[in-house]
């Protein structure tokens, strides 16, 4: 089994976006040689989260809006008293750091409509880091 590793680095610059990934993910998975196995896509972060999914700009407003409304920024979080940004752990916890995608002949296998998506809940961020590993023969 061969086991390949990067970092891609992404700067944001709004309090809460969606940023598409998806060509950095396969630019790794090319670059590891690896044909079958699985793939990573990991946010050390403990305010950013990775989906997969559509990257239409309507529903990207639904989730940005989704987001807002069940982890109400202006809510009275506890953590607020330290760094005001509590809806952005809940939004991150919630919806996870990560997503691992299968990789066959080469390519990652992800739906027709299907983009890995990085979901900044805590901007603007200089260096956001991203860890692809691929996993495979």
């Amino acid at each position: 089994m061969k086991t390949f590793f990067k970092e891609i680095v992404i700067n944001t610059s709004k309090r809460l976006e969606a940023i598409n990934i998806t060509r950095y993910v396969e630019e790794a998975v090319r670059e590891s040689g690896i044909q079958n196995g699985i793939c990573l896509v990991f946010a050390p972060h403990a305010t950013a989260a990775i989906i997969a999914n559509e990257f239409e700009p309507g529903l990207i407003d639904d989730y940005i809006e989704f987001i807002k409304q069940v982890f109400k920024p202006d809510y009275r979080w506890k953590h607020n008293l330290i760094d005001n940004n509590a809806h952005a752990h809940l939004a991150s916890a919630v919806i996870g750091p990560s997503r691992i995608f299968p990789v066959k002949d080469g390519r990652l296998v992800r739906g027709t409509w299907q983009e890995i998506i990085l979901l900044e809940l805590d901007g603007p961020r200089s260096s956001r880091r991203i860890i692809v590993e691929v996993l495979g023969e």
